[in-house]
C-alpha cells in the first residue's frame, strides 16, 4: 500500500478522543507539540487511572487484608476487585490463578527461583528463543548457574522470526521448561505462542510467556492459549508502575515453595517452624502496591471501553503506514520484518548512530527509543550496536508518524549529508 493510498484509506478508529484522556499528550517539549512514540518503554496514564490511584491516597488509604475497620475494608475490597478485573481480562479461571508482582521481570523470577528450583536440576533443559528481553534470559542463566540445568536458544532468521525447524529440535528429553515472548519488544515480531505451547505440552514441558508486549495491544485468553504461566507489566498497559501481575495455573502454584517470606504469605508462625498462605496470598509477601492495583483495574477497565480489538486493528494501519513512511527515507533500514508484527518500527540509518536520531527527534518533540532494547542477542544476530525504535499506541496518529519521518529526514540532511 502506498502512502498516497493509505491516507486516502477510511479511519473509523476515533483515537484523538482518546488522546485527549491523556493529560501529558497535551504538552509541549522543547516548544514542540509532543510525539509519543516509546511506548513499548511505557504508556503514558489515562486520567481514569491516574484519579483511581490518587482516589486510593485521598479517600481509603489504609493497609489490606488484615484490618477490621471501616479503611482497611474498603482498600481490600478496591485491591481485590482490581484482581477480578486481571482474572477478567486474561480470562483466568479463578482469582487464586492471579499473583500481584511489580512488574514481568518480578513474575518471571518468581517462576525461576519457585518452580524451577524445585523440579530442575543438573542436565535439564530450559528453552528460549533468540527473540527474548532479558528479563526473560537473565533468571533462567541464574537458575541454571544454581542447579547444573542448560539454558537452550532457538535462533532467529533474517526477518527477526523464531526458527521453528530449530525450536523444535531444541525441545527435547530433557527439556523442562519453555519460556518465550508473545511479542517482541526489540522488533514487534509476533511469536506462534499458541503452536509453541501445544509442541511442548505434547512432551509434558510447561510454558511460560512473557506478556509484557502483548496485552495492551490484543486480546488474551490464557484459557485458549493453554499457556502454564503468562506474565505482565502494568505500566505498559496504560497503569502504574511498580504493578503486574502473573498467571499460573493453581495445581503448579499449589505445588510450589514460597519465593519470598514475610507478611500475608503465612497462615502460622512460629519459631518451630512456618506454614504458608492459600493462594494467591502464598506469593505476595509484604504490603503490596495497593494503589498500583488499584491503578491496573482502572487500566484494564478503561482499555475494555476502547476495546482491543479495535486498538489491534488501527495499531496494524499505523503500522503499515509508518513502515511505508520510513522505506522512503534515504539510507535507513527496518531491523525485524517480521510477516507477523506488532506496532513496532526499530530501525537503522547508515552513517547514523541510533542515540544521535534520538537525539535529533527529541529537539523536534519526537520521542523514541534508542539502544539494545534490553535485547542485546537481538541486536548481535543482526550485527548491530543499537537501533531507533519507534513503538505506537492507540493514542498515536499519522500525523506523529508524518512528524517522525520529517524529523528523521532532518537527521540524515544534518549528519550523513
Amino acid at each position: 500500500m502506498t502512502i498516497a493510498s493509505y491516507s486516502a484509506h477510511r479511519q473509523d478508529f476515533p483515537a484523538a478522543r482518546w488522546r485527549a484522556d491523556f493529560p501529558l499528550l497535551q504538552r509541549s517539549v522543547r516548544g514542540q507539540p509532543l510525539a509519543y512514540l516509546d511506548n513499548a518503554a511505557t504508556t503514558q496514564k489515562p486520567q481514569a487511572v491516574i484519579d483511581a490511584e490518587a482516589r486510593y491516597y485521598r479517600e481509603i488509604n489504609a493497609n489490606i487484608h488484615r484490618g477490621v475497620h471501616w479503611l482497611s475494608e474498603q482498600a481490600t475490597a478496591a485491591h481485590e476487585g482490581a484482581r477480578e478485573r486481571v482474572r477478567s481480562f486474561l480470562n483466568a479461571r479463578e482469582t487464586a490463578e492471579i499473583i500481584f508482582v511489580r512488574g514481568t521481570t518480578e513474575a518471571i523470577n518468581l517462576v525461576a527461583q519457585s518452580y524451577g528450583r524445585a523440579n530442575l536440576g543438573p542436565g535439564d533443559e530450559v528453552l528460549i528463543t533468540g527473540l527474548e528481553h532479558h528479563s526473560n534470559i537473565v533468571p533462567w542463566q541464574m537458575l541454571c548457574a544454581q542447579t547444573g540445568a542448560v539454558l537452550k536458544v532457538a535462533t532467529l532468521d533474517d526477518t527477526g522470526s523464531v526458527r521453528m525447524d530449530e525450536f523444535r529440535r531444541l525441545l527435547g528429553a530433557r527439556t523442562r521448561l519453555v519460556a518465550v515472548a508473545h511479542v517482541s519488544n526489540a522488533l514487534g515480531t509476533i511469536n506462534p505462542v499458541r503452536e509453541m505451547i501445544e509442541l511442548a505440552h505434547a512432551q509434558g514441558v510447561p510454558v511460560l510467556v512473557d506478556g509484557a508486549q502483548a496485552v495492551a495491544h490484543t486480546p488474551v485468553d490464557v484459557q485458549a492459549l493453554d499457556c502454564d504461566f503468562y506474565a505482565f507489566s502494568g505500566h505498559k498497559l496504560y497503569a502504574p508502575t511498580g504493578i503486574g501481575a502473573l498467571y499460573g495455573r493453581r495445581a503448579l502454584l499449589e505445588a510450589m515453595p514460597p519465593w519470598q517470606g514475610g507478611g500475608d504469605m503465612i497462615r502460622t508462625v512460629s519459631f518451630e517452624g512456618s506454614t504458608w498462605n492459600d493462594l494467591p496470598f502464598k506469593f505476595e509477601a509484604g504490603t503490596p502496591h495497593i494503589a498500583g492495583a488499584i491503578g491496573l483495574g482502572a487500566a484494564i477497565d478503561y482499555l475494555s471501553e476502547v476495546g482491543l480489538e479495535a486498538v489491534a486493528a488501527y495499531e496494524h494501519e499505523l503500522l503499515v503506514y509508518g513502515t511505508a513512511l520510513l522505506q522512503e527515507i534515504p539510507g535507513l533500514r527496518m531491523i525485524g520484518t517480521a510477516a507477523h508484527k506488532a506496532a513496532i518500527l526499530s530501525f537503522v540509518i547508515d552513517g547514523l548512530h541510533a542515540h544521535d536520531i534520538g537525539t535529533v527527534l527529541d529537539t523536534e518533540g519526537v520521542a523514541i527509543r534508542a539502544g539494545h532494547h534490553c535485547a542485546m542477542p537481538v541486536m548481535e544476530h543482526f550485527g548491530v550496536p543499537a537501533t531507533a525504535r519507534a513503538s505506537l499506541a492507540f493514542y498515536n496518529t499519522r500525523e506523529d508518524l508524518d512528524r517522525l519521518a520529517q524529523a528523521l529526514r532532518r537527521a540524515v540532511e544534518m549528519f550523513v549529508r
